[in-house]
C-alpha cells in the first residue's frame, strides 16, 4: 500500500511541528547537563507524566499487544497489567523519595546510599549495563516494530526504515534535550491516541468484523474475549495470571515499570519542580497508561484474527515481506491498510510519534548515564558543560546505531519482551528494600544483578543445548527470582553493611519513614517528615489507586463488550477508588 498526496501532508506538518519544537529547544539545552538531561527540574507535572505515557506509547507496544491477543486472549494482557502494583507502589512510596534526593541520574544514587569502592563500581557498571545493553534491547524492539510497519505501508526494507527513521531521531534528539523531548512528547501522545482510535475503528469496519457488535459475538473469538485466563487450564492461569500478580510485579526489573522507580521514570520525577509534582506526573503516567490507552489496541487484535486468520493469510497479503518477520505481532500493522487515505497519514504520523517519543527518550536517558555517570564520574570530572554536552551528542549517535543492529537481528516484540523479564528477574525486591532497610549495601545489589544475568543466560542460550527440554517462561521466570533472591540475600548478611556516616546522611536527607533504620542511625537527627505524612496513607493510596485503574480499564471493556451493568458498576468502583485517593493525597506527604 502507497501513501497518496493528502497522506503526505499530514505526515509532513506532523514533521515540522517536531522538528520546530526540537530547534525551538535546541539553544536551552546546550547551557549545559542539568538543561539536557533534566529540563533544569522545573517541569511541570502533567507534561512530564504525558511524557512518561508518550514513551511508552511505542510503535513494539501495540504489536505486542496484538501478539498476546492472537496467541492466548485478552487475558494474556495480564503479563503487562500487572506491572500496575509495581507502578502504583512507586507512586506513593518512591515519587516524592527520587526527587528529595537530588541525584542527577538514578544509577547516581549508588553513591548517596552506598559507599567506597563498591559503590563506584555499581555506578560505573549498571550506567553501562542499563544505559548501552538494556537500553539498546529496548530500542531494538521498538525499531523492529518500526521495520514491519514500514514494510507493511510503505513496501520500504528494513534497512532503508532503520537508516531513515534512526538518523532522524537520532538529531532529533541529540539536538533539544529533555525539554524538547518533553514537550514533543505531548503531541505525540495526542496523535498517537489519534491513530489508534482510528486503526480500531476501521478495523471494525471490516465485512470479515461486522462492527463491534459482530466482533464481540463472532463465535471464533468466544475463547479470545475474557479479561481472565481459564483457571481450569492451570498451567495457562499460572503463567499468565498468577505469576505476574504474585511475583512479577514486585521481583522483576522492567523499563518504565521498576520496582521503585528507576531508569527514564526516575529521570521525570527528578526533573519535576518538586515532591509533589514529581508524585502527580508519575499518578498520570500509570491512568493514562494501564486506563485510557489499551482497549484501541485490543479491538485491534481481535479483529485481525477475524481478518488475518493465521500467519499465512498475512504472508498471502503482503507476499513481498521479509518471511523473518512474519509473525503475529504484524498483524498490527497489517490492520492498518484499511485506513482510507488522509486518516492513514495520520496513523503513519501517529506511529512515528510513537517511535520518535520512545527512541528519543531513551537515547537521552542512556546518554546521561554515560555522560554523568562515566564520562564525567570517571574520566574527565572537570570539563566544562559545553563538553559533557557534546559527549551526550556523540553518545546519542553511538546508541542509536547498536539498537538499529540489534533491531535488523530480532524478529518479534515478544522475543524482546521475554529476554528482558529474564535478565531482570529477581532484582526488584533488592530496589523496594533499599530506601527502607540499612543492612541492604552494594553487594546486594551486584550479587543481584549478575545472578540475574546470567540465569537468563543459562536459559536462553545453555539449558536446551545440554540436552534438557524448554522450560515454561514463568516457569523459568520463578526459578530465576528464586536463585537471584537468595543469593543476593546471602550476599548482603556475607557483606559488611554500608558505613554509619553514608547511612546517616542517606538518612536525614530521604527520610524514610518505617522501622528499618532504627539502630543503625540516629533517627532524631533528621528533618521532620513533612506534616502529617503517614505509611498507612501511602498503603490505603496504593490498593485504591490498583483500584481505580483496573476499574476504569475492565469498566470500558465491559461497555466495549456490550455488558452495561459490570461496566457501570467497575466504573463507578473506580470512581470512588479515586476520590478516596484525593482525600488520603494530603497524608502522604511531600513537599510542595
Amino acid at each position: 500500500m502507497r501513501l497518496t498526496m493528502a497522506d503526505w501532508v499530514v505526515v509532513g506538518l506532523y514533521g515540522v511541528l517536531a522538528l520546530g519544537v526540537g530547534l525551538f529547544f535546541a539553544r536551552r539545552a546546550g547551557r549545559g547537563t542539568e538543561e539536557y538531561f533534566l529540563a533544569g527540574r522545573n517541569a511541570p507535572w502533567w507534561l512530564l507524566g504525558t511524557s512518561m505515557v508518550a514513551t511508552t506509547f511505542s510503535t513494539d507496544t501495540p504489536n505486542l499487544v496484538t501478539d498476546l491477543v492472537r496467541t492466548g486472549g485478552v487475558s494474556q494482557n495480564w503479563i503487562w497489567w500487572a506491572f500496575l502494583i509495581t507502578g502504583m507502589c512507586t507512586v506513593f512510596f518512591y515519587a516524592k523519595l527520587w526527587r528529595r534526593s537530588g541525584v542527577f541520574t538514578d544509577v547516581g544514587f549508588y553513591e548517596l546510599r552506598y559507599s567506597g569502592k563498591p559503590a563506584a563500581f555499581l555506578r560505573g557498571f549498571r550506567a553501562i549495563y542499563l544505559g548501552v545493553f538494556f537500553n539498546v534491547m529496548i530500542m531494538a524492539s521498538v525499531t523492529l516494530a518500526a521495520i514491519k510497519i514500514g514494510g507493511v505501508l510503505l513496501g520500504v526494507d528494513k534497512y532503508a526504515v532503520v537508516l531513515v527513521a534512526g538518523s532522524i531521531t537520532a538529531l532529533y534528539a541529540a539536538t533539544s534535550g529533555l525539554w524538547g523531548v518533553v514537550v514533543t512528547d505531548l503531541l505525540l501522545f495526542v496523535i498517537s491516541m489519534a491513530g489508534s482510535l482510528a486503526a480500531a475503528y476501521y478495523a471494525l469496519q471490516q465485512p470479515e468484523v461486522g462492527g463491534l457488535s459482530g466482533l464481540i459475538s463472532n463465535p471464533a473469538l468466544r475463547d479470545k474475549l475474557s479479561f481472565m485466563p481459564d483457571f481450569s487450564d492451570w498451567h495457562t492461569a499460572a503463567a499468565v495470571f498468577i505469576v505476574p500478580i504474585a511475583v512479577q510485579w514486585w521481583s522483576t526489573w522492567y523499563p518504565g515499570a521498576e520496582p521503585g522507580g528507576g531508569g527514564y521514570s526516575a529521570q521525570r520525577m527528578l526533573a519535576a519542580k518538586n515532591e509533589k509534582e514529581s508524585l502527580q506526573a508519575t499518578l498520570w503516567f500509570n491512568v493514562a497508561h494501564y486506563a485510557i490507552r489499551p482497549w484501541p489496541w485490543i479491538i485491534v487484535a481481535l479483529a485481525s484474527l477475524l481478518v488475518y486468520p493465521s500467519l499465512d493469510s498475512i504472508v498471502a497479503a503482503f507476499p513481498s515481506l521479509d518471511p523473518s518477520i512474519v509473525h503475529n505481532d504484524l498483524a498490527y500493522p497489517a490492520m492498518l491498510v484499511f485506513v482510507p487515505h488522509g486518516l492513514l497519514g495520520l496513523v503513519v504520523a501517529s506511529l512515528a510519534a510513537a517511535y520518535m517519543s520512545t527512541i528519543s527518550t531513551h537515547l537521552n536517558w542512556g546518554a546521561s548515564y554515560i555522560v554523568d555517570d562515566v564520562y564525567r564520574r570517571f574520566i574527565a570530572p572537570d570539563r566544562e558543560e559545553r563538553d559533557y554536552v557534546l559527549v551526550a551528542r556523540l553518545s546519542t549517535v553511538v546508541l542509536i546505531v547498536l539498537s538499529s543492529a540489534v533491531g535488523l537481528w530480532l524478529e518479534n516484540a515478544m522475543q524482546a519482551f521475554q529476554i528482558l523479564l529474564q535478565i531482570g528477574a529477581g532484582t526488584g525486591l533488592v530496589f523496594l528494600l533499599r530506601w527502607f532497610w540499612w543492612r541492604i549495601n552494594a553487594w546486594s545489589e551486584i550479587v543481584a544483578m549478575i545472578s540475574s544475568f546470567l540465569v537468563a543466560i543459562y536459559f536462553q542460550f545453555v539449558h536446551t543445548r545440554l540436552g534438557f527440554e524448554a522450560w515454561d517462561a514463568s516457569l523459568t521466570l520463578v526459578v530465576g527470582v528464586g536463585i537471584t533472591t537468595v543469593a543476593w540475600v546471602v550476599a548482603t548478611f556475607l557483606s559488611p553493611p554500608v558505613d554509619r556516616a553514608t547511612l546517616q546522611e542517606f538518612y536525614d536527607r530521604i527520610r524514610p519513614l518505617g522501622p528499618g533504620w532504627d539502630g543503625a542511625v540516629d533517627t532524631s537527627a533528621a528533618e521532620a517528615s513533612p506534616s502529617g505524612e503517614s505509611l498507612t496513607a501511602a498503603f490505603m493510596s496504593w490498593f485504591l489507586g490498583c483500584v481505580l485503574v483496573y476499574g476504569a480499564l475492565f469498566g470500558t471493556g465491559y461497555l466495549l463488550y456490550g455488558e452495561t451493568a459490570p461496566g457501570v458498576v467497575s466504573l463507578a468502583v473506580a470512581g470512588l477508588a479515586g476520590w478516596g485517593v484525593l482525600r488520603l493525597l494530603p497524608r502522604v506527604g511531600f513537599s510542595s
